[in-house]
């Protein structure tokens, strides 16, 4: 017993597994980008405002001790206030105090004020450079209403952002650490879930490999519902290949058999031949002979045609067809051969049309007409029609007695030689029979009135109005 055949990947092919595993590292990578981004500025939102919070506490607590005391205004800047900044040990702190007038009372008094404006009594908050270095600055105001200083007084303190950034990355960082953590743990779990869900397939191809290459029975692997599908086409097509295998193995068996038997006929006459001297018998051998190398001629012609018909019963492509034509091209063939004297063509004036394969449904009708000529007596006629059940119908009419009992019990068998006639192949019919069922057809037998019998296939018709682009041309 030979091995099983290697499954050999074609080089553009990816595993399902791997497809997966592709998709889910990149929806993986679409979430941990996401989650890094809104941590991004998750961190940095959280940490100014960690620090504004810390600013406008400073500023409060300036703003709360300036005073008026004689006239003068009095800025008692608390050490609680500048504590609160100095947790960030790395920042530097300015501060700038103005007075109604504008004139800076103590501080930076180079410190920049913010461009836009604020509602009163509100903080403003903005960003600023100054020093060399970007800084984060609130502007307070508070109103004074004494007699001798009556205005606002506003108070700037700032902060540089070291500590703010520092605050950020640490945030960004364990939420990194975090989600790639997170992501790979999931990642894992996820391709050993793929590869339990997976492990049907490789059942299958496990017993699919470890199958006898001629073992085409049906697979009983119990499989997942979504694999089913997949299942039931395998063993729909090892049906349809074991049927063909087995049919094809006795049409070889049969064929072998009935080649072998005119062929000794044959060579034994001819033996004859070369040692009769009368010639009379001669010339009765002679005509032996002849009819026996038309009958293997025949027989070779008709199996190549069985053969041929087979395999496009599963390989051809079916299409609109207008069995007219088909009528046409037969007689055609059959006057290209020899032997059709007397055949006549009976066609309607509208389309017949079917859905098949030309080239079969070509050589049935062929075949239909070989068998009437060889068999029935002439005149013969090819004729297409609608039968009264609405079906297409092609047949072959002759003017003789038709078929016997036996005969129409055996009709579309192999080799159902007519022993009357040496020149009889017995693969006419059943290469019509094939090509019937083929088409989802029937052969149909029938005497006609005032004599005859007619042999044809009907097969299902295709309304007119279907829309299509079927062969119609008659030549």
């Amino acid at each position: 017993m030979s091995p099983p055949a290697a499954i050999i990947p074609s080089a553009s092919a990816h595993s399902i597994a791997w497809r997966l595993t592709l998709l889910l590292t990149l929806l993986l990578t679409i979430a941990v980008a996401g989650t890094v981004y809104a941590a991004l500025n998750y961190g940095q939102t959280a940490a100014t405002r960690a620090f504004d919070r810390l600013l406008t506490g400073a500023a409060l607590q300036i703003a709360e001790r300036i005073s008026v005391v004689e006239g003068e205004t009095v800025i008692d800047i608390p050490l609680s206030a500048f504590g609160l900044l100095s947790l960030a040990s790395e920042d530097r702190i300015f501060y700038r105090i103005l007075g109604p007038d504008g004139v800076t009372l103590t501080g930076d008094e180079n410190f920049p004020l913010p461009e836009q404006t604020a509602p009163r009594n509100e903080p403003l908050l903005y960003d600023a450079d100054f020093s060399g270095e970007a800084v984060r600055a609130i502007r307070m105001q508070r109103f004074l209403a004494e007699r001798a200083v009556r205005g606002p007084i506003t108070v700037v303190v700032a902060q540089t952002l070291r500590a703010r950034s520092e605050l950020a990355h640490e945030i960004v960082t364990r939420a990194v650490i975090g989600v790639v953590i997170a992501g790979g743990v999931t990642l894992i779990l996820a391709l050993l879930a793929m590869r339990l869900a997976l492990s049907p397939l490789r059942r299958i191809e496990r017993a699919i490999l470890a199958r006898d290459p001629k073992d085409l029975t049906p697979f009983t692997t119990t499989t997942p519902r979504e694999v089913e599908a997949l299942v039931a086409a395998i063993n729909r097509f090892m049906a349809r290949l074991d049927r063909r295998v087995g049919a094809m193995q006795g049409f070889v068996a049969d064929a072998a058999h009935q080649m072998r038997t005119p062929i000794t006929a044959l060579r034994a006459q001819t033996e004859l031949a070369m040692e009769e001297t009368d010639p009379g018998r001669l010339k009765t051998l002679q005509r032996r002979i002849r009819d026996r190398a038309i009958g293997i001629s025949r027989l070779t012609d008709q199996l190549l045609s069985h053969a041929l018909v087979t395999h496009r019963a599963d390989s051809a492509t079916l299409a609109l067809i207008d069995l007219r034509r088909v009528a046409v091209e037969a007689e055609r063939e059959a006057r290209r051969t020899g032997g059709s004297e007397g055949i006549e063509l009976d066609l309607p004036d509208d389309p017949v049309m079917v859905t098949g394969d030309a080239f079969s449904l070509r050589e049935a009708a062929r075949n239909l007409l070989t068998n009437a000529l060889a068999h029935g007596q002439p005149p013969v006629w090819l004729r297409v029609s609608i039968t009264p059940d609405n079906r297409a119908l092609i047949a072959a009419h002759d003017s003789g007695p038709g078929m016997s009992a036996d005969q129409l019990s055996r009709i579309g068998q192999r080799f159902a030689r007519d022993t009357t006639n040496p020149q009889s192949a017995g693969l006419g019919l059943a290469i019509v029979a094939e090509v019937a069922e083929f088409h989802q057809g029937s052969i149909t037998t029938a005497r006609t009135t005032g004599g005859g019998f007619l042999v044809g296939v009907e097969l299902p018709l295709v309304p007119p109005s279907t829309p299509s682009s079927p062969e119609t041309g008659l030549s």
